[in-house]
């Protein structure tokens, strides 16, 4: 069982990620790789990626294995939405965390020859670590990134309207279920007994397409506290591109400046009016016509944040991008107006 003890500031710092963690998606994404059994929505991406995975990449497989401990500097807890970013931030990890962590895996497992260069914080040990993140990003993520961005917004938009709706209880209720809520302690079924003291620092929580059993956190209890649990809106089975991109169909659906705002609520957390304005080149006024006849639909939920209205996607919407409701009976537009598509 995994306990996260909260204090009163703690539950005013509770932080939603705003789009999938590229370093979460990777290590995770890498455990599925190597598992025996997996999921029938990720098999076919499975089979693919490890019958050709670039030779650079392999050595990330036994950094991360699909059972027991993965260091913690593969997963930095600041986040970030960028993969670059990610693969840097990794790349640039402190000798003495490398030799931590490294030192913590080789407690559970036979290291191979390359890993006491990682260990003790060879430059080009490092670059390598970086490239190879780089290379698998391209490779097994970057294809079916439009389509785990989708899943994991839907899943954000849910977690925002629980929040919205029934405050930090229902939101941390909410997230998964092998979740509980006990004020003062969340309460995670955990596959080994750690307690995680926040004292003040808040949380982090980071949904995840590739997180497929129990959620997971970090080991360190130092590093910035941060939960990942399984994004549950939208799941589909990966393909090669993603639906979101799929945006000659969605035109032919909806009209192209509509389809296009759609497109930019999935890709912008809580898009206002003003940046979907912006994003397309038309006025306000278009945009919030827009919003409103997609509203009705079903594809979008607008909420009220102080004093501004900011758009989100539903699982109907997340459906609809990912193409399994082409079907659905939403209006389309007959005339575009102003603008550019997708």
């Amino acid at each position: 069982m995994l306990r996260i003890h909260f204090t009163a500031e703690d539950l005013g710092r509770i932080r939603l990620a705003t789009g999938p963690d590229p370093a979460w998606e990777a290590l995770l994404s890498l455990h599925v790789l190597g598992a025996r059994d997996v999921d029938l929505d990720v098999h076919a991406w499975r089979t693919r990626v490890r019958s050709s995975l670039d030779v650079a990449s392999r050595p990330l497989l036994r950094l991360a294995p699909p059972r027991g401990y993965s260091p913690d500097f593969l997963t930095p807890a600041e986040g970030t939405t960028d993969p670059d970013a990610a693969a840097e931030a990794i790349a640039s990890t402190s000798p003495v965390r490398l030799r931590t962590d490294m030192t913590a895996l080789a407690e559970q497992q036979q290291m191979p020859s390359w890993a006491d260069a990682l260990a003790s914080g060879r430059p080009a040990a490092r670059r390598g670590l970086g490239t190879a993140l780089r290379r698998y990003h391209r490779q097994a993520l970057s294809p079916y990134w439009p389509q785990i961005a989708a899943t994991v917004d839907a899943e954000l938009s849910a977690r925002a309207r629980s929040f919205l709706t029934g405050g930090t209880e229902q939101l941390l209720n909410s997230l998964h279920p092998a979740v509980r809520w006990r004020a003062p302690i969340l309460h995670v079924t955990y596959p080994r007994d750690q307690d995680v003291h926040l004292d003040g620092r808040g949380l982090r929580l980071v949904p995840s397409y590739f997180c497929r059993g129990a959620p997971i956190t970090l080991r360190d209890p130092s590093l910035s506290p941060v939960l990942v649990y399984p994004a549950s809106r939208g799941i589909d089975s990966l393909r090669p591109g993603g639906a979101v991109r799929k945006a000659d169909a969605l035109d032919r659906l909806l009209g192209r400046t509509r389809a296009a705002t759609l497109v930019t609520i999935a890709e912008t957390q809580y898009a206002t009016g003003s940046e979907i304005a912006r994003r397309l080149s038309i006025s306000p006024a278009s945009a919030s016509e827009h919003a409103s006849v997609l509203r009705e639909a079903g594809l979008i939920d607008s909420l009220r944040v102080r004093n501004t209205i900011r758009h989100v996607l539903t699982p109907l919407g997340a459906d609809l991008l990912e193409g399994r409701a082409a079907a659905s009976p939403v209006g389309a537009e007959s005339a575009p107006t102003r603008g550019t598509g997708r």
